[in-house]
């Protein structure tokens, strides 16, 4: 990832209006604008739609709990943008650690804002 003064923080990002955590221990931070409306996502998790006027991926959510875990994890782990290292990331709000796709297999978050 680039140096710390660029690092983004996943503890930050859509934290404002969030639940608490004990109530969705979960979040996404979607990459949108590198969306490739492959529909990968959608097929395999009921918190993605496509959005055919746009050719977006939308999730119903961006907060949920350990029972939505699994169909989201799947969603960022199909998604074959960025040449496979996918735009939707599935963090753990406890430990800001990304959980999916997570490439670099360290927990750090893999987006390139």
């Amino acid at each position: 990832m680039a140096d710390d003064a660029q690092t983004i923080d996943p503890s930050e990002i859509g934290e404002t209006d969030a639940p608490p955590v004990d109530e969705a221990p979960y979040k996404l931070v979607f990459e949108a604008n590198k969306c490739i409306a492959a529909g990968k996502c959608a097929e395999v998790s009921t918190n993605w739609e496509m959005e055919l006027s746009t050719g977006i991926a939308n999730p119903d959510t961006y907060f949920f709990g350990e029972e939505d875990l699994d169909h989201n994890v799947r969603a960022a782990e199909v998604c074959p943008a960025k040449k496979d290292r996918g735009v939707i990331h599935v963090i753990d709000r406890r430990t800001n650690e990304e959980i999916a796709p997570d490439p670099e297999g360290d927990g750090t978050l893999s987006v390139d804002w």
